[in-house]
């Protein structure tokens, strides 16, 4: 039976890795075939598989059928709805999800959105938000919407694939105009909950004010984690502690469990209900419905609902005796996670979470004296540790090495003592024990920051290759392995390449330039053998939010790279460098050369600052830079002809990078003679109408035109009269809005690759 839940479940993972779903007439086909052969074992485990996979094609097909249609795109939109989460309040706005009721005329709207409402109602507008809404109001609404699209980049997070999972079919804003109006209320079980979780998040700010600790306990009370800072982020990162600070399996465990302890405990000290329902399965039950409180508190979230069903199997198990094999029990449980939400192989979570457990169950095998507490405690750290090492090397590329110390403090502080003070403090309206809860918060974090500052505290490194991984995974098992297993301390040596392989380079000679989905905005990579540029880092989105920060330090870390020889910053735009600071704090940069002016506080952050002028030239590795604009002594009157203009020459090919020049740079530029024919141009200023003019085409005839764009940009970016110069000219057109991530080898051929052609998910197309 084991195998048999293990197969179904691998059927819906193996389904999440498809470029395209199945047509769900073959399903039935193959099911129907599979029914008929159940009477021999042997055929058992494919007809599982079949059936995870064509159950996951099959969620797929009707959640993705419920998306935003395409033409509605854009338009304002009158809808009527339900506040159905939690509101957050972000920087500029209020996000929240919506219940869709109704849509004006014959507009299909998904049944789930996701809305922010802006001050002024526009996205556009820096003002903060001065509007507010609760779960369970029901409201009128005009808004603006788009399809779930998010950004793809190397490395990078996949937010089409969370809103999918969580059943998102539109994202979008609500206008100013017509002014919302409030409804009323809709008084369902859930909206209650909602409500009451909001109470306790207000609370607990009241009390505890615009402190860590508020953010925090609101995080490990109610499962809202957007008070949590990023800096605070970035330290639970670092000392591994990150899993404890958001209600998931280890939260909703303990408190189905201690509240299982207590039924069973009470329920045998009373004979009348021992006689009449054994204590074991009353204490089932009781973890079953402690799981679901708890998984409600947190706002139903999938991590905390994946636990519940987890907590459930092994609670039905007990029920009916089959506790017995430990590897039943969690196959089962996995198989009715994936069940329940076909997308579930896809959190790292999820296999993180069972690959602990399973490495407990693992270490325990073969050791027959009992030890001390703190003996067996150490033995279960180091276990988990090093089994999950090369998992956390595959999803992050790095390995908190403080994270055992600090995870034994952290875990029995955060899980014992101040998670159910913060449950009780939830429902006992006493300042005393916030206050308690907050200071013992305020010694975590001390500690945490002390752990952080260990030398060596964090392992960084490139993600290895599959196969590095899949031998780190058999070598630990090797060295964790019982007592009596000859040559453990081998699985070392099994272990070795996912850490001292060596991640790929282009060859000397080449060089492989890659153009990040940022959104409206540039950021550029460019590697040679021995050397690595970034031109633009991108926007910034707010105070706690860049591109910089989400989009180019992940990818720079995923590949491997520590420092960046130089970092050319084209002009002043916030969509140039807004990312710059994260960059240029995050890694170690040899120079930094831009268009800003000399007080500009971003110079300060590089050991050496110029100015990027043109005829400066430079060769790294055999592959030539030359910057052919502005002049040194250029004066534009508008800022987006100071861009730096790179061309990128290796071998025969050739890249132009032109950042936002408009057309009186390029007619400069073509009078001087320096807007030579490339291979591949990045398209002037997104490809706004007042780029791209037909001399600086015809001068540069490219092969390849990338625009770097956003999403359905607010601009008009790019302009199809641009757009249709650049077919007219022969040039093929990819644009990272649609396509991701742009990554073009440059040497002597030229190839170029899309990241969402790359990645080749069904969502993703």
């Amino acid at each position: 039976m084991g195998f048999v839940a293990l197969a179904f479940a691998a059927g819906a993972a193996i389904l999440q890795l498809q470029p395209a779903l199945p047509a769900l007439g073959w399903a039935a086909i193959v099911l129907c075939l599979a029914s008929l052969a159940l009477r021999w074992r042997l055929l058992w485990l494919p007809t599982a598989l079949a059936a995870g996979f064509f159950w996951a094609a099959a969620c797929a097909q009707w959640r993705m059928g419920d998306w935003l249609q395409p033409q509605l795109e854009g338009r304002d939109i009158a809808v009527v709805g339900v506040v159905s989460s939690l509101p957050a309040n972000v920087e500029r706005s209020v996000r929240f999800e919506l219940d869709v009721e109704g849509a004006e005329g014959d507009a299909r709207l998904p049944q789930k959105i996701l809305l922010s409402w802006y001050a002024n109602g526009s996205p556009d507008e820096d003002v903060s938000p001065n509007v507010t809404v609760h779960p369970g109001e029901r409201w009128a609404f005009t808004v603006r919407l788009r399809r779930p699209h998010g950004l793809v980049n190397p490395h990078g997070f996949d937010y089409e694939a969370w809103l999918l999972e969580r059943g998102l079919g539109a994202t979008g804003y609500v206008r100013a105009k017509p002014e919302p109006r409030r409804l009323g209320t809709r008084n369902s079980f859930l909206d209650g909950v909602e409500r009451l979780r909001e109470a306790v998040r207000d609370r607990f700010n009241s009390v505890l004010g615009a402190t860590p600790a508020a953010g925090i306990l609101a995080a490990l009370a109610v499962g809202d984690q957007r008070a949590i800072s990023r800096e605070e982020w970035q330290l639970f990162n670092r000392t591994g502690v990150t899993h404890l600070m958001s209600i998931s399996g280890l939260h909703v465990t303990l408190v189905s469990g201690l509240l299982a302890w207590f039924v069973a405990a009470l329920w045998r000290r009373i004979p009348a209900l021992a006689l009449r329902l054994p204590a074991r399965k009353a204490a089932a039950f009781a973890a079953i419905f402690g799981a679901l409180g708890y998984t409600l508190i947190a706002g139903y979230g999938v991590p905390a609902q994946r636990t519940f069903w987890m907590v459930s199997v092994v609670a039905i198990a007990l029920w009916f005796g089959r506790i017995s094999s430990p590897w039943r029990t969690l196959s089962l449980a996995l198989a009715g996670i994936v069940l329940m939400d076909p997308w579930a192989p896809l959190s790292p979570g999820l296999w993180l979470s069972f690959g602990a457990v399973l490495l407990i169950f693992y270490s325990a095998v073969g050791w027959s004296e009992p030890g001390s507490k703190l003996w067996q405690w150490g033995r279960i750290q180091w276990a988990i540790t090093v089994g999950l090492a090369p998992a956390a090397l595959l999803l992050f590329g790095q390995i908190s090495i403080a994270g055992p110390l600090a995870n034994a403090v952290a875990i029995p502080l955060v899980s014992v003592v101040i998670t159910p003070l913060a449950l009780l403090a939830a429902v006992v309206p006493i300042d005393a024990l916030l206050e308690l809860c907050a200071l013992l918060v305020q010694w975590l974090l001390e500690f945490l920051e002390w752990c952080a500052a260990l030398p060596g505290a964090l392992w960084q490194q490139h993600v290895p290759p599959l196969w590095a991984v899949m031998a780190a995974i058999v070598g630990a098992a090797w060295l964790l392995a019982p007592r009596g297993v000859p040559w453990r301390l081998a699985g070392l040596a099994l272990m070795a390449p996912a850490f001292v392989t060596a991640p790929p380079t282009p060859p000397v000679g080449e060089a492989w330039v890659t153009t990040f989905d940022v959104g409206q905005g540039l950021g550029v990579l460019v590697r040679t053998a021995e050397h690595a540029l970034l031109y633009d880092a991108g926007p910034a989105w707010g105070a706690e939010a860049d591109s910089g920060s989400r989009v180019v330090v992940p990818a720079l870390r995923g590949e491997g790279l520590a420092r960046l020889d130089v970092v050319l910053l084209s002009h002043e735009d916030n969509d140039h460098i807004g990312g710059a600071l994260s960059v240029m704090e995050s890694f170690e940069v040899g120079e930094l050369v831009s268009s800003l002016a000399p007080s500009h506080p971003l110079n300060a952050l590089a050991p050496q600052a110029r100015r990027c002028t043109a005829n400066d030239a430079w060769q790294w590795d055999g592959v030539r830079f030359e910057l052919l604009h502005p002049a040194a002594d250029a004066v534009a009157s508008r800022r987006n002809n100071m861009s730096c203009v790179l061309r990128i020459v290796a071998g025969a090919r050739s890249v132009l990078i032109t950042g936002d020049i408009e057309r009186g740079a390029e007619a400069q530029m073509v009078a001087l003679g320096r807007a030579p024919k490339s291979d591949v141009v990045l398209v002037p200023h997104h490809g706004s109408r007042t780029s791209s003019t037909p001399e600086f085409i015809a001068a540069v005839a490219p092969t390849w035109a990338v625009i770097p764009v956003g999403y359905r940009s607010r601009f008009g970016h790019p302009n199809a009269d641009v757009v249709e110069r650049y077919r007219a000219a022969g040039a093929q057109l990819v644009r990272t809005d649609l396509d991701g991530a742009v990554s073009i080898n440059l040497g002597r051929d030229l190839t170029l690759e899309t990241e969402r052609h790359r990645r080749g998910r069904y969502w993703l197309q």
